[in-house]
């Protein structure tokens, strides 16, 4: 029987996090992937490190201290980044107010955000559309990853920075501290940490039937490579303002989403905003959508993916004038709270189950990881 320090079940981007930390502490670590490879919601996302997205105070903090730990690990890993930063585009003038009221109060809720004017835009990001363009906010924060190129190198990395060990195609099916329960035996861990997502159910049903999580499916969309074709900084427009609670204690915010719901019900029937980012191949990643509990189903719609790309050309103009080629389509569904940013819970002495982070997955995992790895440490 082999013997660990600690036991991560997971090799998603939480997971893969909370390996980090622990093996850079000393800790002699394994993680145990029930798949060949990672492919939940960590690798069907955007690849947006977004702190601009998470609400003022404590999860805004560790948004940024998860970014802190990215900008270590990205160029040690020899893994592609850019620095891109984000904008969020105004066609309307409610867009504009609120962006301007958040700028307002971002000094004293830690944003570093400025109001950039339609020529800077279009000096910084020229495939904006301009038609209608009132201005935008700048956030030199964010940072754009390619999610299915990080999470394919982050285990070798961890094997060869840390000797991390790591167990593809093995699940996990029950603990006895200090035994572990695997589909290829049992392995023995002082410490097991559970960062499966939604498939938390099989090692603790009970637990997260208690949790107030549920389940969200989004759609998505890749584009085939652009060629010279650059987007510059990722961007967002005015749907998004209505996702992002960093955003919910504009005063102007009701009245856009009211203006929102009775020009284009459509939007918030599937819960649609809409973003794009491009990695270092040129390829644009597109969405997304929002639908939950009995509303999901495996099968995706070509309604939605329209939605995405008619809004998506309201603000980004397409390469040669013509619309998007899009190379694949895909949707993800993760697991999240109405309320909680975050679900750190210990069911039994030695078990940490990690979950609950939404779509903020990639923004928020190594700062989340850190909390929930620290007694142990």
């Amino acid at each position: 029987m082999q013997r660990f320090d600690e036991a991560v079940v997971g090799a998603g981007i939480v997971g893969l996090a909370c390996a980090y930390h622990l093996a850079r502490h000393g800790r002699r670590v394994v993680v145990l992937e029930r798949h060949p490879r990672a492919q939940g919601a960590s690798v069907r996302n955007f690849g947006m490190l977004w702190p601009i997205g998470q609400t003022p105070g404590a999860m805004h903090q560790i948004a940024l201290r998860s970014r802190e730990h990215w900008l270590n690990i990205l160029p040690d890993a020899g893994i592609w980044h850019e620095k891109t930063g984000s904008l969020h585009l105004a066609y309307r003038e409610d867009e504009a107010q609120v962006l301007q009221e958040f700028i307002h109060a971002a000094p004293a809720n830690g944003y570093e955000v400025e109001m950039w004017s339609p020529e800077t835009i279009l000096r910084n990001a020229p495939r904006i559309n301009p038609e209608n363009l009132m201005g935008a906010m700048w956030s030199p924060s964010e940072i754009c990853v390619d999610p299915r190129a990080v999470i394919a190198t982050l285990p070798g990395y961890l094997t060869a920075k840390f000797g991390v060990e790591f167990r593809f195609g093995v699940t996990a099916v029950g603990c006895e501290r200090p035994a572990v329960r695997t589909s290829a035996g049992v392995i023995e861990a002082e410490n097991l940490y559970v960062c499966s997502g939604d498939e938390m159910q099989i090692l603790y049903p009970e637990t997260f039937a208690t949790l107030g999580l549920k389940l969200c499916k989004l759609q998505m969309l890749r584009t085939a490579p652009t060629g010279d074709y650059r987007l510059g900084p990722m961007l967002a427009a005015g749907l998004t303002l209505r996702h992002y609670k960093s955003f919910a204690n504009c005063p102007s915010l009701p009245a856009l989403k009211e203006r929102v719901a009775r020009e284009t019900p459509e939007f918030d029937r599937y819960g649609i905003h809409v973003m794009a980012s491009q990695n270092g191949g040129g390829e644009l990643t597109l969405g997304d959508s929002h639908e939950y509990g009995a509303e999901i189903t495996p099968f995706d719609s070509e309604v939605i993916d329209r939605l995405i790309l008619d809004y998506l050309q309201s603000f980004l103009t397409p390469p040669n004038g013509k619309e998007f080629e899009i190379a694949s389509r895909w949707h993800g569904i993760y697991a999240k709270h109405e309320e909680k940013a975050q679900i750190i819970v210990r069911p039994e002495p030695g078990v940490t189950l990690v979950t609950g982070v939404g779509g903020a997955g990639m923004t928020m995992s190594f700062g989340v990881a850190e909390n929930a790895v620290r007694e142990n440490l």
